[in-house]
C-alpha cells in the first residue's frame, strides 16, 4: 500500500509540474510574441505600433541614459525624439538571454538590443518587467542602456 502512495505521490506532483511548466510556456509565448511585433514595428518605422507591448499608463517608467521617464506618452515622444527617421532608428535585433517568473502575473525578461543603422550603430542590454493585465502581458518597467 505504501508503494501505490508513493506512486501516486509521484504522479500528482509530475502533473503539477507539468501545468506550471505549461502555464510557463503558454506566458513565454504571449511575451515573446509582443518583442517580435516591437522587432516588427520599429524595423517598419511604426513606433505607435512598437509601444502597443508597454503599459498604456502614468505609471510606466522607462529609465534610459537620461534616467527615468514615468508614463507612456512620455516615453513615447523620447522614442519619437530620439528617433526622427528610418535612418536614426535603423534595423533592432534582439537577442533574449533569460525569461525568469516572478509570480503568476510578473515575468522578468533580460536580453539585449541592436540597432544597425546607416548613421551609426547601436547596441546595449536592457531588462523589462511584464505584468499580465485584462488587455494581456503589457510592459510595467524598461531599464534600457
Amino acid at each position: 500500500m505504501k508503494k501505490w502512495i508513493f506512486i501516486f505521490t509521484i504522479m500528482m506532483a509530475q502533473v503539477c509540474n507539468s501545468q506550471i511548466t505549461y502555464a510557463q510556456n503558454k506566458d513565454i509565448a504571449a511575451i515573446q510574441s509582443i518583442l517580435d511585433n516591437q522587432i516588427k514595428s520599429w524595423n517598419s518605422g511604426n513606433l505607435d505600433n512598437f509601444m502597443v507591448g508597454y503599459l498604456h499608463s502614468d505609471s510606466l517608467v522607462f529609465i534610459g541614459k537620461s534616467g527615468p521617464t514615468y508614463g507612456y506618452e512620455n516615453t513615447l515622444a523620447n522614442y519619437k525624439k530620439s528617433y526622427p527617421d528610418k535612418s536614426h532608428m535603423g534595423t533592432l535585433q534582439f537577442e533574449i538571454i533569460s525569461f525568469k517568473p516572478i509570480n503568476n502575473d510578473h515575468y522578468f525578461v533580460i536580453g539585449k538590443w541592436k540597432l544597425i543603422r546607416t548613421v551609426g550603430n547601436l547596441n546595449g542590454v536592457y531588462t523589462l518587467l511584464f505584468r499580465k493585465t485584462k488587455d494581456g502581458w503589457k510592459i510595467i518597467a524598461d531599464h534600457s542602456s
